[in-house]
Order: C-alpha cells, then sequence, then structure tokens
C-alpha cells in the first residue's frame, strides 16, 4: 500500500458502470493495486485481484449464485469477501481466515468509484448530471503514461489552447490571456472569468468568445464550465476525473455535457472529445519530470499559470505525495 493518505482515503473512478453488468466481471489498477471489481444483485464490489489459494487473477473468474469463483480451483467468496466453497472439499467449512481482500466501492455519475481506504465523503460531485436538460457523453477511458497530477494540471490550463488545439480551442493570432480570478477554499480551487476567442469550443464549428470556469473538486477530479460571456443559458460542461494506475501511469475519464447543440450525434460530440483529448495526450507524456514539482522554484511561471500554481500549493498543503516531486 502507497503511503499517501490523501488518494487512498479518496475514491477514483475504475470503470463505467454500463460496462459491468450483471454477473460481470473486469480487472482495473489502481494506485499500484490490481482491482477486480464485479458486480452481484446490483450490488458492485472492488476487491484485490487476488485469490488467497494459489494467488490467482479473481478478474479471469466468473460470478456464480454463490459470489465470485476463482478460475483456478473454484474457490468461492461471497459478497462481504469470505470463502464460502472449496470445491475439492465440498463438505469442508473453508478457513475463517480465508477472505479477499475487500475495499469500499460504489457507483455515481455512471462511474464505478473504489477506494483503498476510508473515505470519509461521496465521489466528488456533477450536478449537471442529474439535470434532464443535459446531455452526457463520455470521453475515455484515456490511457497515459503520465503522472496523475500532470494530466489534471493540463486540464486546467487555458494558455495552450492556440499550440496544441489550434484551429479548435484557440489561434494564434489570439495568444494573450487576460487577468483572472482564482480562489482557494476548503471544497478545493474554482477559476473565474477566464475568457478566450475558440474557432470550435462545443464541436458546432461556430467561433465565438468563450469564458471558462474551472474547479478543483478533489486532487484528481476537476470540472469545466463553458459559456458565451453575457449569453444566454447554454452551458456546456466537463467532468474529468483521472485514476492513478501507478506514479507515471493515468486513465481518465471525461464526462462531456451539453443542455443544446442537440442536433449534433453523440458520435460527432465523442469524436470532437477525442480530438482534443488525444491532442494533449502526446504532451503530458513528454513532460520532464515526469511527477509534478510541487516546488514552485523548480519551474518557470507567468500570471497565465495562476490555476496551476495554486493546484501546486493545494496540493503540497494537503499532504499529497503520489505522483509529485
Amino acid at each position: 500500500m502507497i503511503d499517501d493518505p490523501v488518494l487512498v482515503d479518496d475514491w477514483h473512478a475504475v470503470a463505467r458502470a454500463a460496462d459491468v453488468g450483471e454477473s460481470q466481471v473486469t480487472g482495473a489498477r489502481l494506485l499500484g493495486e490490481d482491482l477486480v471489481v464485479w458486480r452481484q444483485n446490483g450490488a458492485v464490489m472492488a476487491w484485490k485481484d487476488l485469490c488467497v489459494h494459489r494467488g490467482t487473477r479473481l478478474s479471469l473468474g466468473q460470478v456464480t449464485g454463490l459470489g465470485l469463483e476463482c478460475p483456478y480451483h473454484g474457490w468461492t467468496y461471497d459478497p462481504s469477501g469470505s470463502c464460502v466453497r472449496i470445491p475439492s472439499r465440498p463438505q469442508q467449512q473453508p478457513p475463517a481466515k480465508a477472505c479477499a481482500t475487500v475495499y469500499a466501492a460504489t457507483e455515481a455519475h455512471g462511474l464505478i468509484w473504489a477506494s483503498l481506504g476510508r473515505p470519509e465523503r461521496p465521489p466528488p460531485p456533477y450536478d449537471e448530471w442529474d439535470d434532464p436538460a443535459y446531455r452526457h457523453v463520455l470521453g475515455g477511458p484515456y490511457e497515459m503514461r503520465a503522472s496523475a497530477p500532470r494530466v489534471i494540471e493540463n486540464f486546467l490550463d487555458a494558455s495552450h489552447f492556440p499550440f496544441v488545439h489550434e484551429g479548435i480551442l484557440g489561434d494564434r493570432d489570439h495568444t494573450e490571456l487576460g487577468d483572472y480570478t482564482v480562489e482557494t477554499g476548503p471544497d478545493g480551487i474554482t477559476a473565474l472569468d477566464i475568457n478566450t476567442w475558440t474557432p470550435n469550443p462545443d464541436g458546432s464549428g461556430e467561433a465565438k468568445m468563450a469564458q471558462w470556469l474551472y474547479r478543483v473538486l478533489r486532487p484528481l477530479t476537476a470540472y469545466i464550465a463553458l459559456s458565451v460571456p453575457g449569453g444566454g443559458p447554454e452551458r456546456y460542461t466537463m467532468y474529468f476525473a483521472v485514476t492513478p494506475v501507478d506514479e507515471q501511469s493515468s486513465v481518465g475519464w471525461m464526462w462531456n455535457s451539453m443542455n443544446y447543440n442537440h442536433d449534433m450525434s453523440d458520435e460527432e460530440f465523442g469524436a470532437y472529445i477525442d480530438e482534443i483529448v488525444l491532442q494533449d495526450v502526446p504532451i503530458v507524456e513528454s513532460q520532464r519530470p515526469e511527477l509534478l514539482p510541487l516546488d514552485l522554484a523548480a519551474e518557470w511561471h507567468v500570471r497565465a499559470d495562476r490555476t496551476a500554481v495554486a493546484y501546486r500549493r493545494w496540493l503540497k498543503d494537503l499532504g499529497l505525495t503520489f505522483g509529485t516531486s
């Protein structure tokens, strides 16, 4: 187990809920730990991916009426993690200590979340999820050879739009980023009044001034709301949960939600999201040092970086160490 209570005791997305149906089994990896994720009678479970008999991956097994069956010798564990059946000794009561390692698991916003520790609050909120005016399209999962804090910091950076996302989120004739406000509080970070000239901010192909609101909800979960300055109720929001697979590997899950532009199909919306994220991947994978420096003297900063600076300071104050230097 890693020595980082901040992340160990937090929730992390490990699967799309729709991909783990009744009696389905899948594998995941979180903070260097291999997990088996499965569902029985509607409840989701996330355990250490290990049979205590001979160390086989339980994610290769199947769900039976009793619980999760190991593929090697058929040892079966009920939803509490206790072994309830040893086929080679069908009349023998399994030892009380023969138990799978059970972690906390829950379902929220169409994702399955796991925690290796003891989370004191639910997964990060996403207010638009329950608003019937919005439709939701999932981008990802995106696998990246980059530390999760690096991935989140890139998500918070608006000044790279004209270069990494030229022709979509920015252009080289509009590179200046004006002053904006950043607030850090007990619930995270908020960056307000970020305005950019954006060629295609929502997949509609219509260039406009876009106003961005950024929030950091948890160390590895962030949110963006995009609107038109002085405009109406149209909103495009993004909810980005990054799973720390290990210190230099991550998986991104990005819900994209709109309350307008419904003529664009989900497939077109998804392709738009993929194009942007896949432009970011080689950038974050190339960054050195691989781990995010929390010492502000380690890299240069300008006024446009104030959200990133606030994020680094906040992580340092929280005591987060995993994926940072």
